[in-house]
């Protein structure tokens, strides 16, 4: 079984001003596909969405998934923060979540600027994907992550096209 971890980027969910909505339904569609989940991890923008992207990797997560940052409010840094932890990046996979939002008929998907990618350290690589703030981003996310997530994973891994890791 795969693991992830959730991370909700929120300055104002993190100072207690209204509670993580994205988080949680997060968790449970993770969990709903067969993933042991921790989290949400509720951190304000910024630096800490990096320490707790490199936390995960130390915890050895397959995948850690953030909600919220991606936007172009000038608070949303999480693109900034993520990219300098990646090994390389998967722009296909970013490609299609702003794609599946915005032929659901929300044109603002496509101003998200998540990424997609490879971290690494200590031996271990983890997939890193960064949704939108929102519970519908999270949902729209999950329809197109769902099918191809624990793939992805595996080929990180080293697996071959058979969906057989090393």
């Amino acid at each position: 079984m795969h693991s992830a971890v959730v991370i909700t980027v929120s300055n104002r969910a993190s100072a207690g001003v209204y509670p993580d909505r994205s988080g949680p339904v997060l968790v449970d569609l993770l969990r709903q596909a067969g993933y042991r989940t921790s989290g949400p991890r509720v951190v304000p923008d910024g630096a800490p969405v990096a320490d707790a992207l490199r936390r995960a990797l130390e915890e050895g997560h397959d995948a850690a998934i953030t909600t919220g940052g991606t936007g172009v409010n000038p608070n949303d840094e999480t693109p900034e923060v993520t990219r300098p932890l990646l090994r390389y990046e998967i722009p296909g996979i970013a490609e299609t979540l702003r794609a599946a939002g915005r032929e659901k008929g929300v044109p603002s998907a496509v101003l998200s600027r998540g990424l997609v990618g490879v971290a690494e350290g200590a031996g271990h690589r983890m997939l890193v994907v960064n949704l939108p703030g929102s519970s519908g981003g999270v949902r729209d996310g999950m329809e197109v992550l769902g099918p191809i997530l624990g793939h992805a994973i595996d080929q990180m891994r080293g697996g071959d096209h058979s969906g057989k890791s090393p």
